[in-house]
């Protein structure tokens, strides 16, 4: 029986994506775990992985086809005798949301779908050739074993793990099926307003150019539009003199220009956030629908600036870490953002983001949360400006201005004050962020 290869969930978000390359040809023969082809979805490009043997009878999909639903048959898999004239793909069921705890999933393992129940008694079994002759070699009967193929197909990785008949049989009733996780809300879709086509009569004088919205706008349009209709924001400011801590930065990195490292100004705002998190244990929290949760780790999600949008990728257990290795990090994983080569586990996650123009020139501004963070800090430009010294006395120092944004679900005006507090403090006695 020919089997439909369908469009995977790469992320728990993922709607639809684009058949970047295709890396197998029609008739080519194909074993389980062969990258078959490369997908891009809003955030990355990633290989695919075929989870069945057989040979390639026809690709549905040409390459660079966008827009893509998930679980959509984008090739047909030929078991020995099939033909692929005699297997029409069927039409793509709706896309099911990918459970929350997947968030922070590899791609990998969220590629295979979710093993269907055992067989019931007398139904036709559909299993690889392989899985099959695996299944003989153990003794297994195939009907109790639960397929993670295309529509529940028995695949090899199955049977390889799966005991004998007997030892199933004796396994208690209640354990073959396990309960079905509930469903992450549905991603919504593009903002409601004015339509296409109201905009474009407005300006049906005027030249323009029409610009298609890509997966990765077109995300940051419909999550940004949520987080500002859904999340109660509020803002906080605060400004921070930046002598010490350039005097300090200075002197540190001539002692690391043996070993190629220079921190930045961004490095040590991370580590101050980071340790802000573990010194106000209560604002590293994340919203959850009907709960708050709160995290025990400093996981501080960084955005960075790439062609046609954003990533906010991830430094884990940031509090823990130097100076120098969270440079390092943070190095590695913005340029693979640039080049959309980070993994979903790699960007997804956190309790708090930052946001930093002031290498920009930008003075201040204020972010928006991204859900389910609690709070997300916008950082300005070290400004030299006119200020009042301990001694009453008039003189000059370098300035940053920060905005907290913050969601008032889960964190008040008071909590919130005591952490910019905490990150001021860590900002303009930097030597505290070595102890």
């Amino acid at each position: 029986m020919a089997v439909e290869i369908l469009m995977p969930a790469l992320s728990p978000t993922m709607e639809e994506g684009t058949l970047a390359k295709w890396l197998v040809k029609e008739g080519q023969a194909v074993k389980s775990g062969m990258i078959i082809a490369e997908i891009e979805t809003d955030k990355a490009t990633m290989e695919f992985e075929a989870v069945d043997e057989g040979v390639i009878g026809k690709l549905l999909i040409a390459e660079g086809t966008a827009g893509v639903k998930v679980n959509t048959p984008i090739a047909l898999l030929l078991e020995d005798g099939d033909d692929a004239s005699a297997a029409a793909p069927k039409a793509a069921p709706a896309p099911v949301a990918a459970p929350v705890a997947a968030a922070t999933a590899v791609a990998a393992a969220v590629l295979a779908p979710a093993p269907t129940a055992p067989v019931v008694a007398g139904a036709r079994v559909f299993a690889s050739p392989l899985a099959r002759r695996i299944a003989k070699d153990k003794g297994l009967d195939l009907t109790k074993v639960a397929g993670s193929g295309p529509h529940g197909r028995i695949v090899r990785a199955d049977v390889e793990g799966a005991a004998p008949v007997a030892a199933v049989a004796a396994a208690p009733a209640s354990a073959s099926v396990a309960a079905a996780p509930k469903a992450a809300p549905a991603a919504t879709g593009m903002p409601t307003g004015m339509s296409a086509e109201t905009v474009m009569k407005m300006y049906a004088d005027r030249p323009y150019e029409e610009v298609a919205l890509d997966g990765m706008r077109r995300v940051i349009a419909a999550r940004l539009t949520e987080a500002k209709q859904t999340i109660p924001h509020f803002y906080l400011r605060r400004e921070v003199r930046l002598d010490a801590l350039m005097a300090f930065r200075e002197e540190i990195n001539k002692g690391l220009e043996a070993r190629g490292v220079k921190l930045s100004v961004n490095d040590f705002i991370i580590k101050a956030c980071a340790m802000a998190l573990q010194a106000v244990p209560n604002a590293n929290a994340v919203w959850a629908g009907d709960r708050i949760l709160r995290l025990k780790p400093s996981d501080v999600a960084v955005a960075v600036a790439v062609e046609g949008g954003l990533f906010t990728p991830v430094l884990r257990d940031a509090d823990k870490k130097s100076l120098s290795t969270l440079s390092a990090e943070m190095k590695d994983l913005a340029g693979r953002a640039k080049t959309k080569k980070l993994a979903p586990h790699e960007y997804q996650g956190g309790s708090f983001a930052i946001s930093n123009l002031g290498m920009m020139g930008v003075e201040n501004f204020d972010a928006v949360i991204n859900p389910p963070h609690g709070s997300i800090l916008a950082v300005g430009a070290g400004i030299k400006k006119p200020v009042v010294l301990a001694d009453g006395t008039i003189g000059v120092a370098t300035v940053m201005s920060m905005t907290l944004s913050v969601d008032h679900r889960v964190i008040d005006g008071a909590l919130g004050a005591e952490f910019m507090k905490a990150v001021v403090e860590g900002l303009e006695k930097p030597l505290s962020m070595l102890a």
